[in-house]
């Protein structure tokens, strides 16, 4: 009687055989999907990395206040409620 091991072994032996004109082409699609797997990847880290700063936002940028555009802080008006 034949175990799990030796049968999965005939098995696979069977599937490349039969399959031995297919398997170049396998291997191909195989490697095109790894290739677009590894572009797409690259693509998501480009997108997700932080932009660089433009001048006069970064540290020291206290100095560069009178060169720059006035910064605008948007946010609510709210009463104030003297106690």
């Amino acid at each position: 009687m034949l175990g799990i091991g030796e049968l999965t072994l005939v098995l696979l032996v069977i599937v490349v055989v039969l399959s031995i004109k297919r398997l170049p082409d396998l291997v191909r699609s195989a490697g095109k999907a790894a290739r677009i797997l590894k572009s797409e990847k690259r693509a998501l880290k480009e997108q997700d990395a932080p932009q660089p700063a433009p001048p006069g936002t970064g540290p020291g940028a206290a100095n560069d206040d009178a060169r720059s555009s006035p910064r605008v802080i948007r946010g609510e008006t709210t009463e104030r409620r003297d106690p």
